[in-house]
């Protein structure tokens, strides 16, 4: 790959990672209520699961659920569920009232639940899987090698993404976490993030 295609490469990750989406919201919810540093295990799941796209795509399994009606919303559904899940849930999530909090700690959330709901949140997109698709073929020449190719695009897309998401959308909600202190603070940010969620899956569902 030259230099040229790389900077190429970089810009175009870039501005993916910038786009706001489940992503990003799950990166920031996990900031507000884990906290920056912790937030990074949940975006350790969102980078697995956009190398599962890449390999998908590179399989040309991605091929064929862009090409099928039936396998492509399976896919849909099963993500705008997931996501309706996690914000309803966010939603009715009991704040923790302020007597509760001086006499009990509350427990963080685990590392793997963290890697695992990112994971989740980012294969469950057929949309991810069609970008893809139209993403790699600008970056990837048939008369070279793949192999080296393909962990390029892997390792700039997944570096530059932690760092958009870690350093950006992490960071950006610590002013917030003030909020958490208190249990009407918690119940304003959890219907919040939750409607989100809410909404990125009425996106997932209805814009084609």
């Amino acid at each position: 790959m030259s230099l040229t295609v790389w900077l190429s490469l970089l810009a175009a990750s870039v501005v993916i990672s910038f786009t706001p989406g489940a992503g990003a919201i799950n990166t920031m919810s996990n900031a507000l209520n884990e906290g920056w540093r912790r937030a990074v295990w949940g975006v350790i799941g969102q980078q697995l699961a956009l190398i599962v796209h890449v390999v998908i795509v590179a399989a040309g399994v991605g091929l064929l659920v862009a090409r099928s009606p039936l396998l492509f919303d399976v896919v849909r559904y099963a993500g705008a569920a997931y996501l309706v899940f996690l914000g309803i849930r966010m939603i009715l999530t009991k704040p923790t009232s302020e007597p509760d909090a001086a006499q009990t700690i509350r427990l963080p959330e685990s590392r793997l639940s963290m890697v695992r709901r990112g994971f989740w949140v980012n294969l469950l997109n057929p949309k991810a899987i069609v970008f893809f698709l139209a993403f790699i073929p600008q970056f990837i020449r048939l008369d070279q090698p793949a192999l080296p190719q393909y962990l390029i695009l892997i390792s700039t897309v997944v570096i530059v993404d932690v760092i958009v998401m870690w350093f950006f959308f992490a960071a950006a909600a610590k002013p917030f976490r003030r909020l958490t202190r208190t249990p009407r603070g918690q119940r304003i940010l959890n219907v919040v993030f939750g409607s989100l969620f809410l909404a990125v899956a009425g996106l997932l569902l209805f814009v084609h």
